[in-house]
């Protein structure tokens, strides 16, 4: 037995939807949108106005890093790509997890403090940070290098003093993170930074150093650290350099070809080894 079953043919304009017709692009699926211009511009406004939050890279008073076009804007992928991972309960996997927790915490700990610097000024606020971490300072008329002493105990004024200017800075052994960079800026007139030996400072370091305004910086200690030659790109923005020390300046072509390109932008540079 067979069951006849009615078939209706399609209409013209579906089929012609189907087998691509004339009327092909301008088949539309649901309602049309009917809004005034003026008032899409307007919603649109409205979304950007309610935004709860502003990327860091688009705020005014942010630093614009020369190395920010190879920042992840969008870090969902990492949390997502952790969630999906096993609970690894090993001791080795425990002590991982707890030295990088660690170091979060000794990060955001070490994180720029406006109230601090608006308080004490730039140069006895950036004087307390290094010293109060295992570094030492000299100020402007004062051959005395101020640090810890035994006790964890070091003099320096609680609150601001006019004149006093720091001229030396050194962060030599020093445990800094990216984030420490922001807390030395806009010291005019400091002269020697040293960061030897800070096996943490790498190009973006130095990229973050040479933007925060220190226009009569002379020396930079850099020997120790985990620059390349790429980074010395970042120097131009340093003006009164004229020493710049480094573990092996001639270490292969690239590094004698970007240590020339500085010496040639600045005649007074001399990039060395030790001095």
């Amino acid at each position: 037995m067979y069951k006849l079953v009615r078939c209706t043919r399609p209409t013209q304009r579906f089929r012609a939807c189907l087998h691509g017709g004339p009327d092909k692009d301008n088949f539309q699926i649901g309602p049309k949108s009917n809004l005034d211009p003026e008032l899409e511009k307007q919603i649109e406004n409205d979304k950007q106005r309610l935004q709860w939050r502003t990327p860091y890279s688009e705020r005014p008073d942010s630093f614009y890093s020369a190395f920010k076009l190879f920042a992840s804007e969008n870090r969902n992928s990492e949390l997502v790509e952790k969630m999906q991972q096993p609970i690894n309960f090993a001791p080795s996997a425990i002590l991982e997890w707890w030295q990088k927790r660690q170091a979060n915490v000794e990060a955001h700990m070490q994180k720029y403090i406006p109230e601090r610097h608006a308080t004490l000024g730039d140069d006895i606020a950036t004087a307390h940070f290094i010293v109060h971490r295992g570094g030492s300072v000299r100020f402007r008329g004062d051959t005395n290098w101020i640090k810890m002493d035994d006790d964890d105990q070091y003099d320096l004024p609680r609150h601001h003093v006019p004149g006093m200017v720091l001229e030396e800075v050194r962060c030599d052994g020093m445990k800094l993170f990216y984030e420490a960079m922001e807390n030395i800026q806009k010291l005019l007139r400091l002269k020697h930074l040293s960061f030897e030996n800070v096996t943490l400072f790498d190009d973006w370091y130095l990229d973050r150093i040479s933007g925060n305004t220190l226009p009569s910086l002379e020396k930079l200690n850099l020997r120790g650290t985990a620059i390349t030659h790429r980074g010395l790109n970042c120097l131009h923005r340093l003006p009164s350099l004229k020493l710049l020390l480094v573990d092996a300046p001639e270490k292969d072509i690239f590094w004698k070809l970007t240590v020339s390109m500085l010496e040639e932008w600045n005649p007074n540079l001399r990039v060395v080894a030790s001095e």
